[in-house]
């Protein structure tokens, strides 16, 4: 259906130039899920969107290349033969449906403008096509949603939204890109099953796009992985993952954290690929260099050694219930009970990881500790002083002793300030130094223990990438030297490889400055990797809790093994009993 030769797409910076597509080939068969992975800015997102003429002229410039779509040529066509095809017979799921939904129109009309433009039904008869859609994707109360706007679903219903669109006209091919980064393991389970289901009935070839090699296992017929711009390997979803060859698929799949897994670190894709100075070139590391230099650094992830009756922090019959209104004047009350009487206790140095869905209550729960949410009732205890509905003076003194680092580093930082600015403030506000020189010297110092380098001090967090950015955080949440770190899903948007360096980064802090966590995420194989302890959120409530070892091998209760069960799963017999499945 789809054939591209010697793709080749530039961007002319004032920087230089950016080869962000670099003569890159493959072909995508009927029904064929065709799974494309790599780290950001590996050309992934710039090589589908080349395709269809949708990348910013200037500064990017399409070089040379041909892409036929059965046997018209895509990339010298004009936007007037474009407009034929994208939505139409290509559609595109981007990842963001925040952004790719217009906040001004109503979900119907979105719905059907695709069969409105390329004059494939009227109205009603659009409109019809858009019910019996939503209801495929699983939107519940589908028709008394139909005048809803985008901002009044939740991110899994807005890009099940998304997928209703751009199947609306019935393509022939549905590009999906990073469709499911960020979303519940259960919601991401939801989509991925949803997509195969519509791949079979609509019989719609998919070139799925994404960073996760655990998501492709679950989804893709043959795989092409991109680096640096190029597709460095590809072949079937079973001959990658059984027998990959080039060092950089390797590292991709060994950073990933893994329920099963008994590291300590993880491997990160630069521990399998050296590049040059450019990043243009790389050269391999041998296998066994890999395995000694994992092995040495096992003991310096060794976590410090814990004394279960030393309680830093000890929640009891905690609540937050939120007002809610439905309108202005409504002077009906309901109120949301966002935490719902929950207890737990937290170990001096260790990581207790609080895991459940999007608007289950841990980032509720997070926020009251640093007294952010005012509680309704409830105690919480931190050294034995309670403290939570402390006034903001009265609870000054606890600021310095606990932090928070939150899950995006784009909105948590200020644009207007430099990093040092970003640094340094707080450690003024508390008077730490007596001198600025001192408190520059502190900073300088914290960027080094965060692997960023002083000479950054001046530029401004728009100058970084979300893995710097978070980086900057942590050490900003570190220049009070707190004892307790709350961490707010800071790993959920990134890249296996940064999440991979991140996570290492937090251990190695924590037993250097024997830091107590409070890790708050979706993902249970990354809570396994981090934690000591464990507490399953559902619906305001902690349903279980206990030690890593507990919750892990033996749950007892249903909502915990059905997060289990939703963990994408990338081990060989598991890809092949799905890829015999699937060709039956």
């Amino acid at each position: 259906m789809l054939n591209v030769k010697d793709l080749t797409t530039y961007f002319f910076t004032r920087n230089g130039i950016i080869k962000a597509v670099d003569g890159v080939s493959f072909d995508l068969q009927k029904g064929e899920v065709l799974g494309v992975v790599g780290e950001s800015g590996s050309g992934k997102s710039i090589t589908v969107k080349s395709l269809l003429g949708i990348i910013p002229i200037p500064p990017g410039k399409i070089i040379k290349g041909t892409a036929k779509f059965h046997k018209e040529e895509l990339l010298t066509n004009d936007d007037s033969f474009l407009n034929t095809i994208r939505g139409k017979k290509i559609s595109f799921i981007f990842q963001d449906p925040m952004t790719a939904l217009n906040p001004y129109m109503k979900i119907i009309d979105q719905l059907v403008e695709p069969l409105l433009i390329h004059g494939l039904s009227n109205r009603e008869v659009a409109v019809e096509e858009a019910k019996k859609l939503l209801e495929k994707v699983g939107i519940k109360d589908y028709k008394k949603r139909l005048n809803s706007y985008p901002h009044e679903f939740s991110g899994g219903m807005r890009q099940r939204v998304m997928i209703a669109m751009a199947l609306i006209t019935k393509p022939e091919i549905l590009i999906a890109d990073e469709p499911t980064t960020a979303l519940d393991v259960t919601i991401q389970s939801g989509i991925i099953s949803l997509l195969l289901e519509l791949k079979n009935e609509l019989d719609v070839s998919i070139i799925f796009i994404t960073h996760d090699l655990g998501v492709i296992a679950e989804i893709a017929d043959r795989v092409a992985v991109m680096y640096n711009g190029k597709i460095v390997e590809t072949g079937t979803v079973v001959g990658i993952f059984e027998n990959p060859n080039h060092p950089y698929t390797k590292g991709l799949l060994a950073c990933r954290p893994r329920i099963e897994s008994t590291f300590k670190v993880l491997p990160t894709v630069h521990d399998y690929i050296e590049d040059d100075e450019n990043s243009l070139n790389y050269t391999f590391k041998e296998r066994k260099n890999i395995d000694d230099h994992l092995n040495a650094i096992q003991d310096s992830f060794e976590p410090n050694k814990l004394n279960p009756t030393d309680i830093i922090l000890s929640i009891e019959e905690l609540s937050v219930y939120f007002d809610n209104k439905a309108g202005l004047f409504d002077k009906d009350i309901k109120k949301i009970k966002a935490v719902d009487k929950i207890s737990f206790e937290v170990v001096r140095g260790s990581t207790f990881g609080l895991v459940g869905e999007s608007g289950c209550g841990k980032t509720t729960t997070g926020r009251a500790i640093l007294n952010l949410v005012k509680t309704t009732s409830g105690a919480i205890k931190y050294n034995n002083k309670i403290i939570n509905n402390l006034s903001d003076t009265s609870f000054l003194p606890f600021r310095r002793q606990i932090q928070i680092v939150f899950q995006d580093p784009y909105s948590s930082l200020n644009p207007r300030q430099t990093i040092e600015e970003i640094l340094i403030e707080p450690m003024q506000v508390h008077c730490l130094y007596d001198t600025y020189n001192d408190c520059r010297e502190s900073a300088v110092s914290l960027l080094d223990e965060v692997g960023l380098e002083s000479d950054i001090l001046r530029r401004y967090p728009h100058e970084f990438s979300g893995g710097q950015r978070q980086r900057i955080s942590i050490a900003r949440s570190l220049s009070l030297e707190p004892d307790f770190i709350v961490l707010d899903e800071p790993v959920s948007a990134m890249d296996v490889s940064i999440q991979a360096q991140v996570l290492n980064l937090l251990k190695t802090l924590q037993k250097k400055r024997n830091l107590t966590y409070i890790f708050i995420s979706h993902d249970l194989s990354v809570v396994k990797f981090m934690s000591d302890y464990v507490g399953i959120m559902h619906n305001g409530k902690i349903i279980e809790k206990g030690t890593k070892e507990d919750i892990f091998s033996n749950q007892k209760n249903e909502y915990t093994k059905k997060l289990m069960d939703a963990i994408p799963r990338d081990d060989i017999n598991f890809i092949k009993t799905r890829i015999d499945k699937d060709t039956n």
